[in-house]
């Protein structure tokens, strides 16, 4: 057998979506290539998710059509075999995945799937808020390329740089965000106590940004712009990457179980994070975040009800989410924002 990470050496990481867990696999993948800096990297993932994997030194991507067609997709694998592939880390083990495993090992190559451990993490359903931390899903994509032969470190964690889209201004005084929204109705913050929370954040900070998606999200950063003078909605004004950019000037930012928490970890912003009917112990919390320091959760014995976030609230008022107040938030915020360790990481 050649020795792991010579020149010869070619993996393929699989990893379509969700943004969020694109985003904590960047993390993994940029150790894997400071470990073994003469393997050659390719990723396949969808087009909108490229950018990210490109960011990193020498790693190529292999994009899907836009819709994600079975033709595009056994283009994918083509190229992929073509281009000497002799290694599948699959670190998203959805049915596209288990196709590119398939066609590649037929080919010869060697291949490792992501364990996604649903019963571990059923076993935390309602143990309330004291649970045993499970193994981060960033550790865990590293176990797929420690089984293929390429053990790495555990990653220290990525933080983008880029300067702030001029439309956003000239940094002065302290800047917040906030992020309401998740993919997941169990997992948002109430809408009344939304708003008394952008009031707050509002009073205390000379800007605050609000980081949404488009319709009836984009509606309630533009209802927050129209109510404080120094509120300001996101979506719409830049790409991704400017997000990105903006969040690494913030003094804070406060999300949800959301991809604006793990595109808060990329940029190293200072966070605090509200969780509803899922958990930070069942391995999604924003890489490179402390659980006791960075996240706000109500110690209920329905809690977690939830590992992803589907389902409905069993008493239907959400009371995990509506018993966290705007002040218990703000409480947080202050303290992370001022933290002499955060302003010492970011500055």
């Amino acid at each position: 057998m050649k020795p792991v990470g010579s020149r010869k050496d070619h993996i393929l990481i699989v990893r379509f979506s969700a943004m969020g867990d694109v985003v904590m696999s960047i993390h993994a993948v940029s150790q894997l290539r400071n470990t073994y800096p003469e393997l050659k990297i390719t990723v396949a993932t969808k087009p909108k998710f490229a950018g990210f994997y490109e960011k990193i030194p020498d790693v190529e991507v292999l994009t899907l059509d836009r819709e994600g067609s079975f033709k595009s997709l056994l283009r994918l694998v083509r190229a992929a075999g073509d281009s000497g592939v002799n290694s599948v880390a699959d670190i998203h083990n959805s049915l596209r995945g288990k196709i590119i495993r398939f066609c590649l090992a037929f080919r010869g190559a060697r291949t490792a799937a992501f364990r996604k451990n649903r019963k571990e993490r059923a076993s935390i359903k309602g143990k309330g808020q004291s649970i045993q931390p499970l193994r981060h899903n960033v550790l865990r994509f590293c176990d797929v390329f420690g089984r293929l032969g390429y053990p790495v470190p555990e990653p220290v964690p990525v933080r983008y740089r880029m300067p702030v889209p001029e439309v956003f201004g000239i940094r002065t005084g302290r800047w917040a965000g906030y992020a309401p929204f998740a993919s997941k109705a169990m997992k948002i913050y109430p809408d009344a106590l939304s708003r008394k929370l952008v009031e707050a954040l509002s009073g205390s900070f000379d800007r605050v940004f609000i980081f949404t998606g488009p319709g009836r999200e984009q509606e309630f950063a533009r209802e927050m712009e129209a109510g404080f003078h120094n509120v300001t909605g996101v979506f719409g004004k830049t790409d991704i990457f400017g997000e990105l950019a903006l969040m690494s000037a913030l003094d804070v930012i406060v999300t949800m179980d959301s991809s604006s928490m793990h595109l808060a970890s990329l940029a190293g912003t200072p966070l605090v994070s509200v969780w509803g009917a899922t958990h930070p112990s069942a391995g999604f919390m924003g890489y490179g975040y402390d659980i006791g320091k960075n996240c706000i959760q109500l110690d209920m014995a329905c809690r977690p009800c939830s590992i992803y976030g589907e389902g409905k609230c069993r008493f239907g008022d959400y009371r995990c989410l509506s018993g966290i107040s705007p002040e218990m938030i703000m409480q947080k915020v202050l303290q992370v924002s001022s933290s002499s360790e955060w302003n010492s990481v970011r500055r």
